[in-house]
């Protein structure tokens, strides 16, 4: 199995973008948007590293524990970046269903978006690692 390189790059350089957007729109309170930029990098790394383990693209879903499962990487996260990634569900926002973005916007305030957004760059960094980790091993 040849680890894709230059899709896992592409990946990786569209999470970068994704963190930065989060990280400003942290600083002008749109905390669903951060919300919805977490839920993207953290997907965007999976399929990164999905495309480290497997010869097949990753499946174009939005669920975060299907891709981690599929890639192999959900049984070394501990159980904190399990309920996080459960707990990020449902800030994949569909811009057709209100009451679901009203919904998920009274849950968010200042300070639970900013341990959303510092436990996404976290579980991002520890992703980066894996990649990093299988791919000298090849």
């Amino acid at each position: 199995m040849m680890a894709d390189k230059e899709k896992i790059k592409r990946w990786l350089s569209i999470v970068d973008e994704d963190l930065s957007v989060a990280d400003d729109l942290y600083k002008t309170g749109h905390w669903l948007y951060v919300g919805f930029m977490c839920h993207q990098v953290i997907e965007k790394t999976l399929k990164a590293y999905w495309c480290v383990c497997r010869d097949d693209d990753p499946p174009y879903l939005h669920d975060h524990d299907r891709i981690a499962k599929g890639c192999g990487l959900y049984t070394k996260m501990s159980e904190e970046q399990k309920d996080f990634l459960q707990g990020i569900r449902d800030l994949n926002i569909e811009a057709r269903y209100q009451d679901a973005k009203d919904a998920a916007s009274r849950k968010l305030n200042s300070d639970n978006t900013a341990k959303i957004l510092e436990t996404t760059k976290h579980l991002h960094e520890w992703i980066l690692k894996r990649i990093t980790e299988k791919l000298s091993t090849r």
